[in-house]
């Protein structure tokens, strides 16, 4: 979070510095990074909420350290904003949208019919292998996000290197993902579902068979160019429509928020959850509060 700020303080002209950071300075930034709603990724206040709590924390060390007046201004807007001040209140911050055990049976089903199985009708067979490569991918894509919790921009800068299968199972299935820094989210590893991990598997091959180049794990073009953030949003809607889901509902971050909630109730550890997920432990909070104890999950 830190080095985006600076970044823009230092891409401002002349450049922002700590000593002359002022409250027109945070409206800019706050309007350009935070300020928006984009349509697969919502920006709330608890994100600037702690955004600014770090500017202070920054600020009042620089004054410390320098023996210089404590430049107040992010502490000033904390307390000028109340959407922002009270951000963090239980009344203000609202339960994730999840699928429900049936939904998530019948959106694993759908997904998984783009893959290969034994024992499958000539029927069935035909209209799999009339799957585009483009249909396998979304479909892929939209499972990572159940299946390993991963946010629509996770899935866009995943590379060839991502996924990793020595050491599992099932010999070629992957089992966990590297997922590279992404904005606020650091570089993680998170497991993958095994029939999400069946799903990645046959995607790989598509992707080798239709000779797409490039080193993004899910690309655009067969050139390899990355995808763009609409194109994925509406490919991952389109699926969740395929599928008799209301795309509109939640969006795609249902899955994750899926993803979560589901560990928890298999009793997994809160803060490898969080690690999984690439959050602060705090941002579990909100989990917790749907799950009360562990529960078994089918």
């Amino acid at each position: 979070m830190w080095g985006a700020f600076a970044a823009w303080c230092l891409g401002q002209s002349p450049a922002v510095t700590l000593e002359a950071l002022d409250a027109r300075d945070l409206q800019a930034f706050q309007s350009e990074r935070y300020g928006m709603k984009s349509s697969d990724l919502s920006l709330s206040p608890r994100h600037a909420l702690r955004l600014l709590r770090l500017i202070d924390r920054v600020l009042r060390h620089h004054a410390a350290v320098t023996d210089t007046p404590v430049n107040t201004v992010a502490a000033d807007w904390i307390a000028a904003n109340p959407e922002i001040r009270y951000a963090e209140a239980a009344a203000s911050d609202p339960l994730p949208e999840f699928l429900s055990v049936s939904e998530t049976k019948q959106l694993i089903i759908f997904l998984s019919h783009a893959r290969p199985r034994p024992h499958l009708s000539e029927e069935r067979r035909a209209a799999q292998a009339s799957f585009s490569w483009q249909e396998v991918r979304n479909r892929a894509a939209v499972a990572l996000q159940l299946g390993a919790g991963l946010t629509p921009g996770d899935v866009r800068v995943l590379t060839l290197d991502g996924p990793t299968s020595q050491g599992g199972r099932v010999r070629e299935r992957p089992w966990k993902v590297a997922v590279p820094g992404n904005g606020t989210s650091p570089a993680r590893e998170a497991p993958i579902a095994p029939w999400a991990g069946d799903l990645l598997q046959h995607w790989l091959r598509v992707r080798a068979d239709a000779r797409i180049e490039g080193h993004f794990l899910f690309p655009s073009t067969r050139s390899g160019k990355a995808w763009s953030k609409e194109s994925h949003y509406k490919a991952a809607k389109q699926v969740l429509d395929e599928a008799g889901l209301d795309a509109a509902d939640g969006g795609s971050f249902r899955l994750r928020h899926t993803f979560a909630l589901r560990q928890l109730r298999r009793g997994a550890d809160s803060e490898q959850v969080a690690r999984w997920l690439g959050v602060e432990p705090e941002a579990m909070a909100r989990y917790h509060r749907v799950v009360a104890a562990p529960q078994d999950v089918i």
